[in-house]
């Protein structure tokens, strides 16, 4: 605890329903590279990178100055009403980089408002406020986010804007089609998709929107090349596809640039947000001109695409690329993923070990059953912390154990954590 007791002045003038984590409340007051120190001194690895988005490490030199740069002309804002030469160019790289033809940009500051950003579009384009999404999803915390998001503790209001229908997700350990090999669960979810449309819709269904790998559900995806399947029954209808890659962006999953490449398919709109702004408030969404021209009335983004922000936007990308962060997330990620697995292989209580890059996570279970164990889970999250290692938790029963390091990891440090990982598991399981 602080000196002046900052658990309880944040209990009470902010609202319970904002979670804190660690039975004993961090606060964290400096950071470098892949390493935080919190307010009593004391320095973690850090593994979750303010949920996936210090995607480049702390106090990075190259994007502070940029930044600095920026604050030194004396604008931090102008508004969209004005040309701001760093939103232009960080668009052209964005469109360039987003691999969709004839593709315009739009800057918002969260990914929860690139998401509305999509669903706005989409459903202009097709007049229609159908929506398709999928089961343990996440997509925002705002009233059409909400109603897309397939995950109860997450969905705040059951009041919905929107009239939703839910796919399967085809993940590996449970639901109907977790009981199919990887190519029969494909199948399967495209049966389930042409079911979904005849019974559920009315039809004129204007996007199914989903992440490539699900983020808060506990980084669990379906087999590669789903969403091409799903986007062959969806053309035959005109309906579009929004790829939710706000966590999945930039690189982190190692083998591809963005999470929809795994699949063989091109999206008809793109949302990014978190890493690209490294901690600065950046996000957007990306598509085809002909749709994201679809808006009828004047609308802008008050703080989206500011000068700040896009400062850093572009430092993060040059940063990313020059160095090959990509590469590295897939090297680095591989130490950590294989590790995690061989550590694991004859844990009863470990149910699976899942994900891309450095998107790992590691899932729970009462020993003999997929029945979730979020008390395991709990004492492993806080002996992690203990050994000196911040890590999230996530999945849809509270049982996942989530790491999502900046993409500058190092191999030593990556066994540095894995390391602190195991010794985690293996005393809680004890415990």
């Amino acid at each position: 605890m602080t000196s002046d007791d900052l658990l309880a002045r944040h209990r009470a003038v902010l609202p319970s329903w904002m979670p804190l984590y660690y039975a004993e409340p961090l606060e964290l007051v400096a950071g470098s590279g892949r390493r935080v120190t919190d307010a009593a001194g004391r320095t973690y690895l850090d593994f979750f990178g303010g949920v996936l988005t210090t995607m480049v490490g702390h106090d990075i030199p190259e994007i502070r100055e940029a930044v600095e740069r920026q604050l030194r002309t004396g604008l931090v804002h102008t508004s969209t009403l004005y040309l701001i030469r760093g939103q232009v160019e960080l668009a052209e790289r964005v469109a360039r980089l987003s691999g969709i033809p004839d593709a315009r940009v739009f800057f918002t500051n969260s990914g929860t408002e690139a998401n509305e950003a999509a669903l706005l579009v989409a459903t202009n384009h097709r007049r229609s406020h159908q929506i398709l999404a999928v089961r343990n999803s996440y997509h925002g915390r705002s009233y059409a986010t909400m109603g897309v998001t397939g995950n109860r503790g997450w969905s705040a209001s059951a009041l919905n804007p929107l009239q939703v229908a839910w796919l399967h997700s085809g993940e590996r350990l449970r639901g109907l089609l977790a009981r199919l090999d990887a190519a029969d669960r494909v199948d399967a979810a495209v049966e389930d998709l042409r079911e979904v449309l005849a019974t559920q819709t009315a039809g004129d269904v204007a996007c199914l929107i989903a992440e490539p790998v699900q983020g808060v559900g506990g980084f669990v995806h379906g087999p590669d090349g789903l969403f091409a399947a799903w986007k062959k029954v969806l053309d035959e209808h005109g309906i579009l596809l929004i790829s939710d890659e706000v966590q999945t962006g930039w690189g982190r999953t190692g083998e591809h640039f963005w999470g929809y490449q795994a699949h063989g398919v091109t999206p008809d709109l793109l949302t990014f947000a978190k890493g690209v702004g490294n901690g600065f408030a950046l996000a957007g969404v990306v598509g085809r001109a002909e749709v994201l021209e679809s808006v009828p009335a004047i609308s802008f983004s008050t703080f989206g695409g500011n000068p700040v922000s896009t400062a850093a936007g572009n430092a993060v990308l040059d940063y990313l690329l020059d160095h090959d962060l990509q590469g590295n997330a897939a090297r680095v990620g591989a130490i950590l993923g294989d590790g995690l697995r061989a550590a694991t292989a004859g844990l009863d209580q470990v149910a699976e070990v899942r994900g891309k890059g450095l998107m790992l996570a590691v899932e729970f279970v009462h020993p003999g059953t997929v029945e979730p164990d979020a008390a395991l889970t709990t004492r492993v999250f806080e002996a992690c912390r203990a050994g000196g290692l911040l890590v999230g938790r996530g999945g849809l029963y509270g049982n996942v154990i989530r790491m999502g390091p900046p993409l500058t990891l190092t191999e030593d440090e990556a066994r540095e954590g894995l390391a602190i990982t195991v010794e985690a598991i293996r005393a809680s399981i004890l415990a």
